[in-house]
């Protein structure tokens, strides 16, 4: 059409033809005050010479003969000049406009956008940008009546997107004209009005909707943009008449519906194939154009595959033959189409489901799960074959991260389980088949993936193996109760159990499993009700999350909830007696199976009252019959006593030794000789590998926490099984290996707390009888039980003195038993007096000590702070006379007068009976242990009395509050710690020396001969000798053992001298040896320990030791008071700083303010 026509036209339209100034829409005469004239000049322009002037106004125009005298001349000139300012200022006005008036002049303003867009040849994106736009806002405030109007629009805003050279591409244009103009079809469908948009549903308007739905996904899949993609699904969506928008929309009748399903089957390939692809594209496209893509599928496939539409009568009819070709493409949804499509879309959702399921983006999953849902309730006959795809992506989300996306599951899942559990007796076949199908679909789901799931775990990344067990899960919660009818078949049974053995494979090649040592006397005695457990990470073979490890455990206990206990325990005890390859994986699912049945930690998707409504349910009796049955197993003989740690250590030697059937050996028969025992079954063979000690370690680990999920599964029933239970977990505990104790000490937690005690050490008195009791009948047979003495020691960590009663006996065995037999059982035995010995400690602590420090600190400074010169100087006179000879027959005098009171005390004395008091239980046992210690400090084997040492010095600490008792112990150990002073490996040295600081703090007095003549001149001379060694060594030497030992003795000397108020001549000696590690050479300890040293040897004697440092470097001139008085003269003064001034000046500083010049 020629613009000159188009001109004419408008003019001949809008003025009327009889002159008059009438719209031939309104039938009225438009006012003067809103006539316009016009004028052409030479150049074609237009001039608008306004005769009145719209009054300046916010309110909206209303009176539609004011808005076309408003909005006329805005059109006139968008034809004339289309130019983008016209278009804006024609976008400005319809602004302005209410609603109601643009709808009554909707095809006069339409007009010249849309012959704007009419015109031929190129024009700028921003032009046609502007046009849309204005479309746009008149579109969406008004409403479409005429079909015909509705299809011209459809074809031109369509066009805008297409290339003018090839129809069937987009145009090469910007992004924000094509989101215009998807806005504008989009604003088109929603303003059509009434039924007039199922017009496109016809069959003679498949071509257009044909190339309109084509050019649309072209957009979503190509381009770059997200925006555009996003907005060209959601036209597409839109056009199925599902859009999801929030303004009002037609609700199609079923007909209608079936209309819109009709002409969309033509498009169905197309639309998913293509839709499937951008979902399973580039993760880069964004999570917004992946969750609209979903959504197109799943309406698009529920839009056409609706079982509703496919059971009406109408469906499968020929196309008429008056639509030619068109006819062709018309798709007749017959039962085989339905078929063949269903195979084919369950191609595309295997694809879509293994793209998006383990998605990192939540809202993808979610909407994967609403794809499920949907689909099930509406497709779930047409795609049967889809079914179990469909419910893999349902379940897969059963323990999503997102919290959103797993209650969504929850609430899907648990609307699909009642539809799977309708009873059987129902009236209605149907739904009664239905459920059986699905029942079945589930069935045989669970049996494929049971069998894929080793292999998938192989090849799998963390991500998808998490997604498999969670279908896996979801699974068995949909089926709830059926579970037992499922593991009722042999087949279901065997794979899945062969399955979880495969699946939880350990890794037990860690070299630091068996490498991590402990000792059952050093675990926490922690008594208090509060305990963290200890972090013990399983490594398994197929996969690292532990995730993955928690759904796996899940699983099983969804087994035990829903199967039958007694089938499942004894199929994988079966497993667990067969292949010792099996024995820890069975052993985790028995454990978890238990927590199951006992309604641990199992969340059935908010139907576990449901589901437990229709199975019988587990009687305590029949949960403890199971519980007993795992338990017998665990502590037999071949189960529990594994070798753990090689044979080289020497502990496990002594035990082996202990090890011999055919001679019991015992306390009352410990003189058998070690050569004639044969060998034990469980002893360590020299072939034990890593990886087999390894296994041992984590499968008694795995039993110790099965015996804390039984107790926490039975509660207070499980205390009449402590009888049997704890003797063993007590034997665990002592082990030297880590890992193991640990374990034990969790487990011994878990089964208190279970039992109602408070803590282990309530758990332990209560049930001390019956331990005691085994504990004395085992040490008869140390033979049959070397773990006898650990379980006393365990008992003795973690309980209170009122088992000292209890244990009085058994430790008087013991200590017979070690003077019998010490070569045998010395090293055994040393172990349980350790802990014996520190149990009494804890239990009666010290506090002689303590208050001998404090009265001897109170005196210092009380005699600090009297110091009086005046009465030094007479003391000092005294003191010269009498070393001249002057008044000593005045001393001798005094000194043989004895005070009246003493020689009635001392009466009183020799006039009553000397009756020794009896001794309280723990010193006369610490006074038995100490004897033995005496003679076991010169055994030959270094371990032994390290151990021995150790004991030592705890006995006297508690010895120390009876000082009668423990100076003639003192005595009698004296030569044998000497030696290990002075002539012994440097490990022994070490603890000996620890042993001489304890007696200097208790004995000091008793000691101090000793000390100076037999044990300082030999440490001196070390101190002495070693001193250039490490002044020269490089860092490793502090990993040395001689440093160590440097480190020890300069750590303990300081305080053994002030301790034994070491007399002057000694404390040169020391001085002497201790100055070379004043040198800043010296590693830096060292140098810290010596300063240590000399902190306390000045506290004993302050003036020797100003002058000695002083005479070393002298930081300060000394000027005399007074005139008559000699100036002082040190050879420190004037020296050089050296590598000792440092550390002389500190000493000086913090211990005489000693700092500068003075």
């Amino acid at each position: 059409m020629a613009p000159s026509r188009v001109s004419s036209s408008i003019v001949s339209v809008h003025t009327g033809q009889d002159g008059n100034n009438r719209h031939p829409a309104f039938g009225q005469t438009v006012p003067e005050s809103a006539q316009f004239k016009v004028e052409m000049s030479s150049n074609t322009t237009i001039r608008l010479l306004t005769v009145a002037v719209m009054p300046p106004t916010m309110a909206l125009i209303s009176d539609p003969k004011i808005a076309f005298a408003y909005l006329r001349p805005a059109c006139v000139l968008l034809i004339r000049e289309a130019t983008f300012n016209n278009v804006e200022t024609l976008n400005a006005q319809l602004k302005e406009v209410d609603d109601a008036t643009l709808q009554q002049l909707q095809e006069y303003i339409l007009f010249p956008l849309r012959f704007v867009l009419k015109v031929p040849g190129p024009k700028k994106d921003k032009l046609v940008q502007a046009v849309v736009e204005a479309m746009n806002h008149v579109l969406g405030n008004t409403c479409i009546q005429s079909w015909q109007i509705l299809r011209e629009l459809f074809s031109e805003l369509f066009l805008c997107l297409c290339s003018p050279d090839n129809p069937g591409k987009p145009a090469d244009t910007s992004e924000e004209l094509k989101l215009a103009v998807l806005g504008g079809l989009d604003a088109l469908l929603h303003a059509a009005y009434g039924d007039i948009v199922f017009k496109f549903f016809e069959s003679k308007m498949l071509p257009e909707l044909g190339a309109g739905i084509s050019l649309l996904l072209t957009l979503a899949e190509k381009e770059k943009s997200r925006h555009v993609q996003v907005a060209a699904l959601k036209f597409l969506q839109a056009l199925t008449v599902q859009c999801d928008c929030s303004e009002d929309h037609v609700v199609p009748s079923s007909e209608e519906r079936e209309a819109v399903g009709n002409a969309m089957a033509s498009f169905l390939p197309g639309i998913t194939m293509a839709v499937a692809r951008i979902i399973t594209g580039d993760v880069r496209q964004g999570h917004r154009v992946t969750i609209r893509a979903i959504k197109v599928w799943s309406k698009t496939v529920s839009l056409v595959m609706e079982d509703a539409q496919l059971q009406s009568s109408q469906q499968g009819k020929l196309p008429s033959a008056d639509l030619g070709k068109i006819g062709q493409l018309i798709v007749c949804r017959t039962q085989d189409w339905v078929k063949n499509t269903s195979e084919k879309l369950c191609t595309l959702l295997k694809k879509i489901i293994s793209s998006t399921a383990a998605h990192q983006h939540w809202r993808v999953r979610l909407e994967l799960l609403e794809l499920a849902e949907h689909l099930l309730d509406t497709c779930s006959q047409s795609l049967g074959k889809c079914v179990g795809l469909l419910l893999e992506a349902l379940v897969g989300a059963i323990n999503d991260e997102e919290p959103i996306v797993k209650k969504r599951c929850e609430v899907a899942l648990k609307k699909a389980s009642k539809k799977n559990q309708m009873p059987v007796n129902m009236e209605n076949s149907k739904c009664t088949n239905s459920s059986q199908t699905f029942t079945d679909i589930l069935s045989e789901n669970l049996h494929s993936l049971a069998t894929s799931l080793p292999r998938l775990m192989r090849t799998s990344d963390d991500q998808n193996k998490m997604f498999v067990l969670n279908v896996f899960l979801g699974y068995l919660k949909l089926l709830g109760p059926l579970v037992s009818v499922v593991l009722n078949s042999a087949v279901h049974l065997e794979r899945i159990s062969k399955a979880l053995m495969q699946v939880l494979e350990l890794d037990v090649a860690d070299v630091r499993i068996v490498e991590e040592r402990g000792h059952g006397g050093s675990l926490e005695t922690s008594s208090g009700s509060h305990h963290s457990k200890h972090i013990r990470r399983k490594h398994f073979l197929h996969f690292t999350d532990e995730k993955i490890f928690f759904v796996l455990t899940e699983i099983c206990r969804t087994f035990g909830y829903y199967g039958n206990v007694f089938l499942l325990t004894d199929l994988f005890l079966d497993l667990y007696r067969q292949s010792s390859a099996y024995r820890k994986q069975a052993a985790m699912v028995l454990n978890e199976i238990i927590r199951g049945a006992a309604g641990i930690a199992v969340v059935a998707n908010g139907q576990r009252s449901e589901g437990k409504a229709n199975v019988v349910p587990l009687s305590q009796e029949d949960l403890k019959a199971a519980v007993m049955l795992v338990m017998e197993e665990y502590f037999s003989s071949d189960h529990w006593h594994l070798v753990t740690v090689n044979e080289e250590t020497h502990r496990d030697r002594q035990d082996r030794l202990l090890l011999r059937p055919p001679i019991l050996l015992s306390i009352s028969n410990a003189h058998a000789d070690p050569l004639q025992f044969g060998t034990f079954a469980c002893a360590s063979s020299p072939t034990s590998t890593v990886h087999q000690l390894n296994s041992n370690i984590w499968q008694l680990c795995i039993q110790l926490e099965g015996v804390a999920c039984f107790a926490q599964a039975l509660g207070d029933n499980f205390r009449p099984l402590l009888m049997t239970s704890l003797y063993p977990v007590l034997e665990k505990a002592g082990e030297e290996t880590l890992l193991i104790s640990q374990a034990a000490l969790d487990s011994m937690w878990d089964i208190s707390k279970a039992c109602g005690y408070f803590s282990l050490k309530e758990l332990i008195n209560e049930n001390s009888d019956y331990l005691l009791n085994d504990i004395s009948l085992n040490l008869q047979r140390l033979s049959q039980h070397p773990q006898a003495p650990r379980v006393l020691a365990v008992m003795l960590n973690h309980s209170d003195c009122t088992l000292l009663p209890l244990v009085r006996d058994i430790i008087q065995d013991v200590l017979m038993a070690l003077d019998l037999s010490y070569d045998h059982t010395a090293s055994l035995f040393c172990s349980v007096l350790h802990a014996l010995m520190k149990a009494l400690v804890r239990w009666f602590p010290m506090t002689s000590n303590t208050t001998k420090d404090s009265m001897r600190f109170k005196q210092t400074s009380t005699d600090k702070e009297v110091f009086d010169v005046r009465q030094f100087l007479l003391d000092y006179r005294r003191q010269k006379e009498l070393a001249e000879g002057i008044g000593i027959e005045e001393d001798d005098i005094d000194e043989l007068e004895i005070p009246p009171q003493a020689v009635f005390e001392e009466d009183d004395d020799a006039s009553g009976p000397d009756v020794k008091a009896e001794l309280p239980t723990h010193l006369s046992i610490t006074k038995d242990v100490m004897e033995r210690c005496i003679h076991l400090l010169s055994d030959s084997n270094l371990c032994l009395r390290l151990k021995v040492l150790d004991v030592l010095e705890l006995c006297v600490s508690v010895l120390s509050e009876k000082e009668d008792e423990l100076l003639p112990m003192t005595h009698r150990c004296w030569p044998a710690l000497v030696q290990r002073l002075t002539a012994d490996d440097p490990l022994a040295v070490l603890r000996a020396f620890r042993v001489l600081c304890t007696l200097s703090r208790t004995c000091g007095d008793f000691l101090r001969r000793r000390v100076s003549k037999e044990i300082l001149p030999k440490l001196s001379s070390s101190l002495v000798h070693q001193a250039p060694i490490s002044t020269k060594a490089g860092p490793v030497y502090t990993h040395t053992l001689a440093y160590k030992l440097q480190l020890a003795v300069l750590e303990g000397l300081g305080s053994l001298c002030q301790s034994l108020d070491l007399a002057e001549a000694d404390l040169d000696v020391v001085c002497e040896a201790c100055l070379p590690y004043l040198s800043c050479k010296q590693p830096i300890r060292l140098q810290q320990a010596c300063l240590s040293v000399f902190h306390h040897l000045i506290q004993v004697d302050p003036d020797s030791f100003w002058l000695t440092l002083n005479e070393l470097y002298c930081p300060s001139s000394f000027i005399p008071p007074h005139p008559d008085l000699q100036p002082m003269r040190l050879s420190g003064m004037g020296r050089p700083r050296d590598e000792y001034s440092d550390n002389v000046l500190t000493l000086l500083r913090e211990e005489f303010g000693q700092s500068g010049d003075e």
